[in-house]
């Protein structure tokens, strides 16, 4: 609702080409929403996805985000879980960048061994104390109730990503006040490769 009251505005003030950029952004970001129902999307078009939606976004804070996204070549067409990076991208901004009040950066990043693929993102936001990242923590790991609102996003992803990879995998958060945050997807190489596999044989 936001982005389309945003749409208006523009509209309004007759910023016709970034009207075009945000529609365009917006229907690519709807598109890989829906992937025809498929609950894993390649990598590519996970990021694809982030990236949408951090385009979107920035014509809401121009004046306070900037982004950078890092993720191999390489690693393009693995396929992930659909909305594994989106989460933690908007975490970032509304409980990092926002409430640092000043302009932030997000980086979105990838790894890859022969055994693992890491996918990070972190910010130069308002942090987190040691007590709040110690709620987050225990709540990821369910030893505790979510305890505050920022929690509710990495718990979801972690939880999605230990059911189907197993409990050996997941996120990992680090964080520090007035410094920022560090939010780090632990996937597995081969079970990624199967479920590729997988998914070519119900295409056909």
């Amino acid at each position: 609702y936001n982005t389309l009251d945003t749409i208006t505005w523009m509209a309004e003030d007759g910023q016709s080409e970034e009207v075009v950029e945000l529609v365009s952004a917006l229907s690519q970001f709807f598109r890989v929403s829906l992937s025809k129902g498929k609950d894993y999307i390649t990598l590519k078009e996970e990021e694809s996805h982030i990236k949408s939606y951090l385009q979107i976004q920035q014509f809401r804070y121009a004046d306070i985000l900037e982004y950078e996204i890092n993720i191999p070549q390489e690693l393009s067409e693995f396929p992930v879980l659909k909305l594994t990076l989106q989460p933690l991208v908007e975490n970032a901004i509304y409980h990092g960048i926002k409430q640092k009040r000043e302009k932030g950066k997000i980086i979105v990043e990838g790894q890859y061994n022969n055994q693992s693929i890491l996918l990070k993102v972190k910010d130069n936001g308002i942090g987190m104390t040691e007590e709040t990242l110690d709620q987050i923590k225990r709540s990821i790991n369910k030893e505790g109730p979510v305890a505050v609102d920022a929690g509710f996003g990495l718990v979801n992803v972690n939880e999605r990503i230990r059911l189907n990879y197993g409990k050996e995998y997941g996120i990992r958060i680090e964080s520090e006040y007035n410094v920022g945050t560090t939010v780090t997807v632990h996937l597995p190489m081969n079970l990624l490769e199967k479920h590729l596999r997988e998914d070519e044989l119900n295409v056909i």
